[in-house]
């Protein structure tokens, strides 16, 4: 398939740099898969789009202030990057804005006398490893001297405001790992949550620390010659055993996020079926592939070209899709990690 299949046009500004008012006030397109209809509807009337006996999987990662900058020593030269994953002890896998060329051995401050990194070894193509000094807990100074790493599309005159750190967070993150959140669980709160126990949907958890080739656009010119990069994920074992569950009673299985899709069909591929307490997925979906496990998907509007745009299209029929979207368009629906949601059923 020829990667311009999956492209679309997108005003800039319907690419939302601020959430919605409250996190449930968001808009909803809700998508039959079977009918080929659309709906236009808000995030608070989610419970009833949906069954009792219906299954929400929903990935708990949060966001950790995975963003850093710094100076080199001796230069002064600034350096910034992006904490992808812990590679050791006080070690962590990073990625360097615009390919920041370091040697081995290189000191980066970030806080004199408190805070400081030294490459492991030469930064290659914009990643490299870094071996962090601090004083006290490594979590505390990364509070301190780290950033939430919003999304480079959101482009506002200052980087950050100050409701970034709770809103580019969802209320139910626990496991901290991602350096950019799950968008499509966002829109949850408390309200929604007590709305959908009263309509007898379950839930159910599943961890996928988010990196930033997931967002990635697809370069190649045929989408089945794209790579994914490996993110950790994990289904717990209750998780899996209500997946099978589920199955069993024939239960709908919607994920919230195509992060959390990706765990599922993950720890069931290939034959396999069960937990998964540490694993890593480079799992690529694009249509043609045959679900596993799931029979839905809420999700936010992707980015063209996107391997999940691509992963909707593998879900819904691109033509679908393709019509879904500009109806988004046309309705000035908003876009990407802060914008409005998507059901498909």
């Amino acid at each position: 398939m020829n990667t311009t299949e999956f492209d679309y046009e997108l005003p800039r500004e319907l690419i939302a740099q601020y959430p919605a008012g409250e996190r449930d006030q968001s808009r909803l397109l809700a998508v039959d898969r079977q009918k080929g209809t659309i709906l236009h509807s808000r995030f608070q009337n989610l419970p009833g789009f949906l069954q009792r006996g219906d299954l929400l999987v929903l990935n708990d990662t949060k966001v950790i202030p995975a963003r850093l900058i710094g100076k080199k020593a001796g230069t002064g030269g600034r350096v910034e990057l992006l904490l992808l994953e812990p590679a050791g002890k006080n070690a962590w896998k990073c990625m360097f804005k615009r390919g920041k060329k370091l040697a081995k051995g290189n000191k980066i401050i970030f806080k004199d006398g408190e805070f400081s990194g030294k490459v492991m070894e030469e930064v290659l193509e914009g990643k490299g490893f870094v071996e962090f000094d601090y004083s006290g807990d490594f979590w505390a100074a990364l509070e301190r001297f780290g950033s939430v790493p919003l999304p480079p599309y959101i482009r506002r005159n200052e980087s950050l405001s100050f409701h970034d750190a709770e809103r580019y967070q969802t209320v139910f993150a626990r496991d901290p790992g991602s350096c950019a959140a799950p968008t499509a669980g966002l829109h949850f709160t408390e309200k929604i949550f007590s709305g959908l126990k009263a309509a007898g949907v379950d839930l159910a958890f599943v961890t996928l620390h988010v990196g930033p080739g997931t967002f990635l656009p697809i370069r190649a010119d045929e989408v089945e010659l794209h790579r994914m990069e490996p993110e950790f994920f994990r289904v717990p074992h209750e998780t899996a055993q209500v997946l099978e569950r589920a199955r069993g009673g024939r239960s709908r299985v919607i994920p919230v996020g195509s992060t959390a899709l990706r765990c599922i069909e993950s720890a069931f591929r290939d034959g396999r079926a069960g937990p998964v307490e540490r694993g890593y997925t480079d799992l690529f979906i694009y249509p043609g592939y045959e679900f596993q496990r799931v029979n839905g998907l809420i999700t936010n509007f992707h980015l063209p070209r996107s391997t999940l745009f691509v992963l909707v299209c593998a879900l819904a029929g691109t033509g679908l899709m393709r019509l879904a979207y500009r109806e988004a368009v046309e309705n000035r629906y908003s876009f990407y990690s802060y914008g409005d949601a998507m059901i498909i059923l």
